[in-house]
């Protein structure tokens, strides 16, 4: 980590993501608090998370597109541009759940763009065999900041409200826009015309649904997402309900996930030489499955957020090898729209997840939510090593575009 961030390219970028995560932590642990307090339900909870999916399953494959054929850092710019002024509206603005709603929603529309972009761009940043260090780099730097501010956020939140928060939020997307302005990626995309947009979009597809390897991770993405959705985004619901926790007690479990994910990358750099291989991706499911169930059994705030910080291992190791592997075994000209598709899987997996979870926790329980995460979970691990028994990642680095034919 410390060889790809002496190079300024990626330094650049690291950096906004980095201060655009400082922003992202204060914002999240708000407006779960925020939500909850305005209607004080489960449902009202999810829909926030709900706000945020739709703009994902809307214009992904869209996105996707935009990324792989305009400069990628003036979509990321662009993105944060529009993302700062939308959550300033909240500084002001945030004693209603419909304009919560509605900049949720904005929010993840310059997220639907930015991400697929970030993680498009930073191939050419650094080698290949670097792809590990470099996004493990970010992901350590993002749980860092979980780590030191989830519990400050909560506990600043519950006592002088939610207004600051946003307009940190705010603050540190103009900061990340100023630093990407002067990245300049060695290989920028090609443009390309706008009757080739559904085109380009379907050859995503195809792209994903032929090649064994990607269709495997598909399969793996959707099924963890069925389970994810309804557990990370009603954790503040457990707090409160099952654990009988203080209002601050909610940012200390999310800090408290944030040390096991900083573990994660360290681990995957130590102790194994390249970590790119399906079983470090399906792996960690089986970790989080069985925090799940631990979670739903377990009345001890102590032993909740132990078990999070397993989760949060699973979960950093996880993201940081599907990312490696998908950088590494996808073209440069098709890795925004494979990006975008797989964000397409993760959301639409969500919405599912919430609408089912935020029922279940308002009319049987918050406990049923989590049982059935954990199951979930383990299931998705099980059909993902099936999926790729066998299978070996490969670097494709001539390939040309499915829809430059």
């Amino acid at each position: 980590m410390r060889s790809v961030l002496r190079q300024p390219g990626f330094r650049r970028l690291w950096a906004a993501r980095t201060v655009s995560q400082w922003g992202d932590v204060f914002s999240f642990v708000a407006l779960a608090i925020l939500i909850y307090r305005l209607t004080g339900s489960g449902l009202g909870v999810t829909g926030v998370v709900v706000a945020e999916i739709i703009p994902v399953l809307l214009i992904a494959p869209a996105a996707g597109v935009v990324v792989d054929r305009l400069p990628r850092v003036a979509v990321m710019i662009t993105a944060d541009l529009l993302r700062a002024l939308l959550a300033g509206v909240l500084v002001i603005w945030h004693d209603d759940p419909l304009v919560v709603y509605a900049v949720a929603f904005g929010l993840s529309a310059g997220a639907v763009f930015f991400n697929p972009a970030a993680n498009s761009v930073l191939p050419s940043l650094v080698s290949d065999r670097e792809l590990v260090a470099a996004n493990s780099a970010v992901w350590t730097a993002a749980v860092l900041s979980q780590i030191l501010l989830a519990p400050l956020s909560g506990g600043l939140v519950a006592l002088v409200g939610p207004g600051w928060a946003f307009g940190v939020n705010a603050a540190s997307f103009l900061v990340s826009a100023l630093a990407l302005r002067g990245l300049r990626p060695p290989e920028p995309p090609r443009e390309v015309g706008r009757r080739r947009l559904l085109t380009e979009a379907r050859a995503g597809v195809a792209l994903v649904g032929s090649d064994r390897l990607l269709r495997a991770l598909a399969i793996g993405q959707l099924l963890a997402a069925l389970s994810a959705g309804a557990t990370s985004a009603l954790l503040v619901v457990l707090a409160a309900e099952h654990l009988a926790a203080p209002a601050n007690a909610y940012g200390m479990l999310v800090g408290a996930i944030g040390v096991g994910a900083a573990l994660g990358p360290t681990l995957l750099l130590r102790l194994i030489p390249d970590p790119r291989r399906p079983l470090y991706v399906f792996g960690p499911y089986v970790l989080r499955g069985l925090v799940d169930l631990v979670l739903a059994s377990a009345r001890s705030l102590p032993i909740a957020a132990a078990t999070l910080a397993v989760y949060g291992l699973g979960t950093s190791t996880g993201a940081v090898t599907f990312n490696s592997l998908l950088q590494s075994h996808v073209t440069d000209r098709t890795r925004g729209r494979v990006f975008a598709l797989m964000d397409l899987l993760w959301q639409a997996g969500r919405l599912a997840s919430l609408g089912v979870g935020g029922l279940l926790a308002d009319t049987i329980g918050i406990r049923a939510v989590y049982y059935l995460g954990g199951v979930l979970l383990l299931l998705a691990a099980a059909l993902g090593f099936a999926a790729t028994r066998g299978t070996r990642p490969t670097a494709r680095h001539d390939e040309g575009s499915p829809g430059d034919s």
